[in-house]
Order: C-alpha cells, then sequence, then structure tokens
C-alpha cells in the first residue's frame, strides 16, 4: 500500500525515523511508473504548447521522483548499511535509464521548441524563459538529436558511468572505514593533543581493545600527521590515506575489491565516448557546456596564469619550511609526511601559537552560535531550532523566517562516523516552488565531518573546532543560504538549482571571509576550561599566519585543478599513457611538493570520480575569484559606515542570493559589483599581490 511506504509521503518532511531499506524498490518503482504515464500523457499531440499544459505537469512528477531519490541518496551517503547499498545500487540503473530515456525524448525536445518559438514566450517570466532555455540545451547535451543506434549506446554509457561511479566512492568509503592504526604504548604519541588521544582511547575501547585506535577519517589521521613527534607514526598514517583504494595499498583487508584504478579508466573513456558521440572534441567541452568558462583552453589559461603569479610566493614557503625542518627539526630531508608536522612546528615558531591552542576557544554550541548570529545581522532573519525525523541522533534541524515567516529549513549533521561518507557538502532536500498561492519553502542538508563530543572522566564535553573546521562550516552554510534566501519560485532555477557549476562556489566561498573578522570571532569563541572569548593578541596572530603557506596551497588547488582538466581535455583513455604518467606530467611542469612515488591520491579523488566535479574541479579558483572581489565590497563599505554595511548586504541578497539560477551568474555579480570581476581581490587577500 501506497499510503504506508514513508517515501511516497510528500505532505510535509522526510520521514527519516520510518524510512527501511524494503520501502525503497516499491516507492521507486511507483514514481518511476507514474512519472512515465505522465511523459506519454504529455507526448500526445497538443493544439498549443503552453507552460501550464506542458513544462508544469512534466516537472511536478519528475520533481517527485527526484525528491525520492534524493532522499535514498542522502542517507546512502550519511548512513550507508549493507542493505541500503543493496538497494541503492538495485534501483540506480532504473532511475538512471528514466533520465537518460527523458532527456532523449524527441517528442517533448519539440515541444520545448515550439514553446520557445511561440508567442508566449515572450510573456513568460524571465526564470520561466530561462528553465525553457536550459531544457533545450539540455535536451541536446542529453542526446536526444541522435540517431537510435546512439542513442542506445548514450543510454547505455549513462547507465555504465552511474554504477561505475558509485563503486568509486563505495571504495573509497570502505577503505576508509576498513583501515585502523593500533597504537598500544601512550609513548609513541608525544606531541598529540590529549583531546586527539582521547578520542582514540575511546574508538579502542569500542572495540573492546586496549591502547589508541586511530582510522581515516579526517578528524582522527590528520592530527597524527601535524602533531606526531614520531616520524614512523606519520609515514604509517600518512602512506595509508595516500593509497586506500589503489594497487599501492597496504593494511587493509581487501586490496583488489576496493582497488579505483581500473574504475577510474573506464570512467573517463565513457566521458570521452560520451563527448565524441554529441560531436564534441573531449569531454571537457562537454563539461564547459552550461558554466560561465567559455572552453578548456580558456580553463588552463586562466590556471596557469594563477599558478605563474602563485609560484614565487610557493617557493619562498617551501625554501622558508625545509630550512626549518633542517635547522630546528633535524629533518635534512623533508618527507611528505613531515610537511604538516613542520609546517605547524614552523606556525607555532613564527606566530607564537598552535593550532591546538586556537581550538580551545572554538566549541561547537559558540560556534554554531556565532554564525547564526552573523546570518541574521546579514539578512535579516532569524533561525530558530525546530524538530523533524532524522537519520541519526546527531542530526538537529532548523528553520529560519523572515518577520515570522518560514523561508527555509535544515538539516545539521556535523560529525563523523562510521558508514559516512568523507568530506563536507551542502545538498538540496526540496527546492522552492510556488504552485497557485502556495510556496513551497526549500529544505537544505548541511554535513560535515568533525570530531564528536567526547566524554572524559565520565563528564561529555563539547566537540572543539580547529579554524579550519569554523571555516569549513561557514563555507557549507553559504550554500546552503544560497539554496534557502532564494525567492524565486520556480523550481528549475530557484535556489542553487540552474547556477552554473563555476559559479555556485561563490556563496559559499563569499562565507568563510567573515571567519577573519574579529567583531564575527569575537562573538563566537569561549574557552574550553575558562569561557574567555579568543584574546585580541591570538586573533592577531592567527590574522598574521592567515595567509601562511598560501602560496603553496593556491598552487595545490592549481594543480589539482590542472590534473582533472588535462585528464578530461588531452588524455587518451585508450591509448598507452597511464592515468599516473598524466597527473606525473602536470607535477613536474606546475608542482613544487612532488608526493613519493606510491602515491594515489587520484584513487579517491571523488569529487571529479564520483561527485560532479568532473573538468569543474577549476570552478573553486574561478568562484573565488568572484567570491574574494564581493567581499572586497563588504571591505570597502565597512570603511565608510555599519549602515553601508548593512545596504551592501542587503544589495548581495537581492542581487546574487535571492536570484538564484533565474539568470546568468555573470548577470548577477555585475547586478552587484557595477562592474565584470577583477582578480584583484583575490591575490590581495591571499597575500600574494605585487
Amino acid at each position: 500500500m501506497t499510503e504506508q511506504n514513508p517515501l511516497l509521503d510528500f505532505s510535509g518532511l522526510p520521514r527519516f525515523d520510518a524510512i527501511k531499506a524494503e520501502h525503497v524498490t516499491p516507492a521507486i518503482d511507483t514514481l518511476l511508473a507514474q512519472s512515465r504515464t505522465v511523459v506519454s500523457q504529455l507526448e500526445a499531440p497538443q493544439e498549443q504548447v503552453s507552460w501550464d499544459n506542458f513544462v508544469a505537469p512534466l516537472e511536478q512528477a519528475t520533481e517527485l521522483l527526484g525528491r525520492a531519490w534524493g532522499i535514498v541518496s542522502h542517507l546512502n551517503n550519511v548512513v550507508d548499511t549493507p542493505e541500503l547499498r543493496a538497494t541503492y545500487n538495485e534501483n540506480q540503473p532504473k532511475v538512471t535509464e528514466f533520465w537518460t530515456a527523458l532527456g532523449q525524448n524527441e517528442v517533448l525536445f519539440a515541444k520545448y521548441k515550439a514553446l520557445r518559438a511561440s508567442a508566449e514566450f515572450a510573456t513568460l517570466s524571465p526564470a520561466r524563459q530561462r528553465i525553457i532555455d536550459n531544457a533545450v540545451r539540455d535536451f541536446r547535451m542529453g542526446g536526444a538529436e541522435l540517431p537510435a543506434e546512439q542513442k542506445e549506446r548514450y543510454a547505455a554509457i549513462q547507465e555504465q558511468h552511474a554504477a561505475v561511479s558509485t563503486r568509486f566512492s563505495e571504495n573509497v568509503l570502505d577503505a576508509t572505514n576498513d583501515f585502523k592504526l593500533l597504537v598500544a604504548d601512550e609513548a609513541d604519541l608525544a606531541g598529540v593533543p590529549a583531546d586527539v588521544k582521547a578520542a582514540a582511547r575511546a574508538a579502542a575501547e569500542k572495540e573492546g581493545k586496549a591502547g589508541y585506535e586511530f582510522s581515516l577519517h579526517f578528524p582522527s589521521y590528520f592530527p597524527l600527521l601535524q602533531f606526531a613527534d614520531k616520524r614512523e607514526l606519520r609515514e604509517a598514517i600518512y602512506r595509508a590515506n595516500a593509497t586506500k583504494a589503489s594497487d599501492q595499498a597496504e593494511g587493509f583487508s581487501k586490496k583488489e575489491d576496493w582497488d579505483n584504478t581500473a574504475n577510474i579508466v573506464t570512467l573517463l573513456k565513457l566521458r570521452d565516448e560520451e563527448a565524441k558521440l554529441l560531436g564534441y572534441r573531449n569531454f571537457a567541452e562537454v563539461s564547459l557546456v552550461p558554466k560561465m568558462a567559455q572552453s578548456p583552453e580558456q580553463v588552463i589559461s586562466f590556471l596557469e596564469d594563477l599558478a605563474q603569479r602563485a609560484r614565487p610566493y610557493a617557493q619562498q614557503d617551501l625554501d622558508e619550511l625545509k630550512q626549518f625542518a633542517r635547522e630546528e627539526l633535524g629533518l635534512d630531508e623533508l618527507k611528505a609526511w613531515d610537511i604538516p608536522y613542520a609546517s605547524e612546528k614552523l606556525q607555532e615558531r613564527r606566530y607564537a601559537f598552535s593550532a591546538q591552542e586556537v581550538k580551545q576557544y572554538f566549541p561547537e554550541p559558540k560556534v554554531v552560535d556565532g554564525l547564526f548570529r552573523l546570518i541574521q545581522r546579514l539578512f535579516n532573519v532569524e533561525i530558530k531550532t525546530d524538530s523533524a525525523p532524522v537519520w541519526h541522533p546527531d542530526v538537529r534541524f532548523f528553520r529560519i523566517e523572515r518577520a515570522g515567516k518560514l523561508i527555509g529549513q535544515f538539516y545539521l549533521d556535523l560529525y563523523a562516523r562510521a558508514g559516512k561518507s568523507g568530506g563536507a557538502w551542502m545538498d538540496d532536500a526540496r527546492g522552492r516552488r510556488a504552485s497557485g498561492d502556495k510556496v513551497q519553502t526549500p529544505v537544505a542538508y548541511l554535513t560535515c565531518n568533525f570530531t564528536e563530543p567526547a566524554v572524559v572522566d565520565g563528564v561529555a564535553q563539547p566537540s572543539l573546532f580547529t579554524h579550519d573546521e569554523v571555516i569549513t562550516l561557514f563555507h557549507e552554510f553559504g550554500h546552503g543560504l544560497h539554496h534557502m534566501l532564494t525567492v524565486v519560485d520556480e523550481l528549475g532555477v530557484s535556489g542553487i538549482s540552474g547556477v552554473e557549476w563555476d559559479a555556485v562556489e561563490l556563496p559559499s566561498q563569499f562565507m568563510e571571509n567573515f571567519c577573519w573578522e574579529w567583531d564575527v570571532l569575537e562573538h563566537m569563541t569561549a574557552h574550553a576550561s575558562t569561557g574567555e572569548p579568543l584574546p585580541r593578541a591570538l586573533y592577531d596572530k592567527m590574522l598574521a599566519a592567515k595567509n601562511f603557506q598560501s602560496g603553496l596551497q593556491t598552487l595545490r588547488q592549481v594543480e589539482f585543478s590542472l590534473l582533472d582538466m588535462h585528464l578530461h581535455y588531452d588524455y587518451d583513455a585508450n591509448g598507452s599513457q597511464s592515468v599516473q604518467a598524466v597527473i606525473d606530467g602536470v607535477r613536474q611542469q606546475f608542482a613544487l611538493i612532488i608526493p613519493p612515488a606510491f602515491n594515489r591520491f587520484q584513487n579517491s579523488f571523488g569529487h571529479i570520480f564520483a561527485g560532479g566535479y568532473a573538468a569543474g574541479y577549476y570552478s573553486y579558483k574561478w568562484a573565488e575569484v568572484l567570491s574574494a572581489d564581493v567581499y572586497a565590497a563588504f571591505e570597502e563599505a565597512q570603511a565608510i559606515s555599519p549602515a553601508a554595511t548593512a545596504e551592501t548586504g542587503k544589495r548581495y541578497l537581492e542581487e546574487i542570493l535571492s536570484v538564484g539560477g533565474s539568470r546568468p551568474a555573470l548577470e548577477s555579480f555585475t547586478a552587484f559589483r557595477g562592474r565584470e570581476p577583477s582578480i584583484d581581490a583575490l591575490l590581495r587577500h591571499s597575500g600574494m599581490a605585487a
């Protein structure tokens, strides 16, 4: 009975407390059948195609399928179980097949083109016009104009690609969950902070072991690299992390099963074949069709220019680090597993503070409260605790109101745990749309992987965030605001929908800047023991250290972006050259730090092999140019008056956040800034301006 299936209940928020793996197949089958019925009805001849008799009913049917599958995908990412994984993999081909067939439907394509050519088109709102334009583009990119035989092959490519991409993610997750490094003697953990040791001890106790257990979840492994005095320990955890899901992996229970080497080649071959089918030279060209950047050559030129600007600063960073490691730490040769450790020690020496010292001032409740306070001030809204069924006891739920009226809601899932994919991300649970006088308000998932609160001597302690984790939280919240503060009523372009992929990072990176403002930090810090706010003197040191190694960090991001671009632009996946050879070639040309030969970071590079960033990883640097320039407008306003700052916040909300994807991102940027973007603010903020 459909009434009893919680995945088919769209009356309110998802019923996460009731959804089980056995609900997935019947729900997806029902929604696919309903969607196909609507599609076949819309294929019938119509005297006059209009928004109301064609686009609206198609959107309504497919939205419900998208929402239900979105819930299943979300659960698969945050509470992976064998049952859920099995049903996800069983249903994914059916869902992929439906969307591929829809994207190739010539009858629907013809109707969209007819609607665009009709007299009605000029009378539609700009948002609706953009949805129709996007649809015509997407039909072309979905293979709607291909001959029957090629359509069939295109569909097969999509299905295989989805399956291999999922397998890639599963391998990374399984390898991450599998690896355990047990340290028996506390003396071997010299230099490691007390809270990190407490978490490792708790992890060992949970499994009935003595000692300290470390995993490849970021909050567990990275502090070892950063703080452990014992070099062999740093090497062991570095090697495990750098080789997970690869042919070089050691210390994992299933090396061959989880090796992503072949999956990478398969994905690159499938993407290349798709590009050729659609009449493009390479997949990079396909990827850029719906983005701001005009061509792969333009992106490569942008990245190489940035590399050239960053290189002198990066070289200086590296020279200083090597000299310090040699003279102060006795490390004549700086190995990959020494770099975070030596960098932390150099930063402590130069700026007289440590990341661990700063961390004591960022207990989670204070940070979250400070973030909410900033958002309320900037965008004239209220954030309140709300209630809804959740997928894990740690998840919290909130609502955003303006003048007492609900405008959006979000789930906050902050801690790392087994069965949860690594990293941090925002995803939409539901988009904003208006139907008659009713408005469906947007709902977002905000997911991070921070250290969970510890229990020390029977007393619960709040989770303490590093400043980098605070920045991550602000970043994801920026995406959330883009999704939730929209005023666009059309689903296809409200919030983050329809926003060019290389502009979608603008609001997230913009929010990061506030993590460096004194009047923000002052209100979101309280020492874990004393409750004292962050001292101004420590803040000044943090600010002085803000661009510590920013040359090296910029060069590293450019390196990842160029790797991604070249793998999808001029690499022949069917030739004799290996993926590793391409990576080595880019590094020889642009990197200053060459990882060890065993490093296989690409085997867990989920962004480009399982996360939608294929030939799009450059978006982070591209959007950083935009976000730095936008934030510069706030700096200019702050120099004038609080009123000018408030006015700038209002303009940012109206011209960028509110409009979502209802117009081109460049138009939104120009409407806010009064001119085209400039790279100057990014270079200045990164300490790389002349």
